[in-house]
């Protein structure tokens, strides 16, 4: 077969507009590698990369998905791992909602076959993400009180599954009843419902003295709430921008608290600090083959079902992961 089937954005605008495609069967260069992809893990970031409206801007047409399983199937030169029938996990940035995809061989990690699909395709991104915001940027320790904003999302429940693997105290913010219960089901001590009860009192209220660790991906008003809701030397980690309104916050705040704020670029810590990535990543495949991390999948779809994966993100519906499964 030199010919595969993929999911374009051929214009920037709506998901809509996402076309099915066939293509040729890409060939690996020096240090690559092809990959038969199996399942891929979509993110909110990429309703925002196809809007135009996201930091990274590929060039057109390009495909949506920035992380995936598959099997390697085809090796460049200079290439002696992984080999050939490896399965792998990798991290694109974008392109992965299609039959095949070639990225560096240095970014394939080898994975256990005890790990689903489903799992496995949706691990890199949202837990990658929260723990390196826990670990290296919060430096959260055990016993700690952890207030994750919008808890009911991918993000949001990596954080809170993570954040009780790491031995906190985990208050969970949503907007519904039945985005909350999800969050108990997945381990949260305590439960906020911001669409009844002012964040700021409520968060204060889960803490004598004070929240330790803002999780924060929704930016907006609920920033600066939620900042007042820290104790001292708490830190508030910027993780996006959900809410599609970026926050300014009053600087005095943190003086008053000798709080911090941190932002988390994954991607950056990725290219920055490989080898912490790769140790993260490690840590994260152990904890799934262990049965500790049970990512919840909201839906599972096929590849020409992908703007429906795409639309449940963008009008923020989903509860957890949305694969794509190929």
């Amino acid at each position: 077969m030199d010919r595969m089937r993929a999911i374009e954005c051929q214009a920037l605008g709506a998901v809509d507009s996402l076309t099915l495609v066939e293509r040729p069967l890409p060939e690996p260069g020096s240090g690559e590698v092809r990959v038969r992809v199996t399942a891929v893990g979509l993110n909110f970031f990429d309703t925002l990369m196809i809007a135009g409206r996201y930091q990274v801007r590929p060039e057109l047409p390009f495909s949506p998905g920035g992380e995936f399983v598959g099997v390697v199937d085809a090796v460049g030169a200079g290439v002696s791992a992984p080999a050939p029938g490896t399965r792998v996990i990798a991290y694109p940035g974008y392109g992965a909602c299609r039959e095949a995809i070639v990225v560096p061989a240095s970014s394939a990690v080898a994975i256990p076959d005890g790990i689903a699909d489903e799992a496995a395709a949706g691990l890199l991104i949202t837990y990658g993400t929260t723990l390196h915001a826990l670990k290296d940027r919060a430096a959260m320790k055990p016993g700690e009180t952890l207030a994750i904003l919008g808890a009911s999302g991918g993000v949001g429940l990596a954080a809170i599954e993570i954040g009780k693997i790491m031995g906190a105290t985990v208050v969970a913010c949503a907007s519904s009843a039945e985005k909350l219960q999800l969050c108990a089901d997945q381990g949260a001590d305590t439960l906020i419902d911001y669409s009844k009860d002012d964040l700021k009192t409520a968060l204060k209220a889960a803490s004598e003295t004070g929240i330790d660790v803002v999780y924060d991906p929704v930016g907006g008003d609920m920033t600066e709430a939620a900042l007042r809701a820290l104790g001292w030397k708490g830190r508030l980690l910027v993780i996006g921008f959900a809410s599609g309104t970026i926050p300014k916050l009053p600087l005095n705040l943190t003086l008053v608290k000798g709080c911090s704020v941190h932002g988390v670029f994954w991607g950056r810590f990725m290219e920055e600090e490989p080898e912490a990535f790769a140790e993260n990543t490690r840590q994260l495949v152990a904890w799934c083959e262990e049965g500790r991390l049970k990512p919840h999948i909201n839906a599972v779809l096929p590849l020409e079902k992908t703007v429906d994966g795409l639309k449940l993100l963008a009008e923020r519906k989903a509860r957890g992961k949305v694969i794509i499964k190929i």
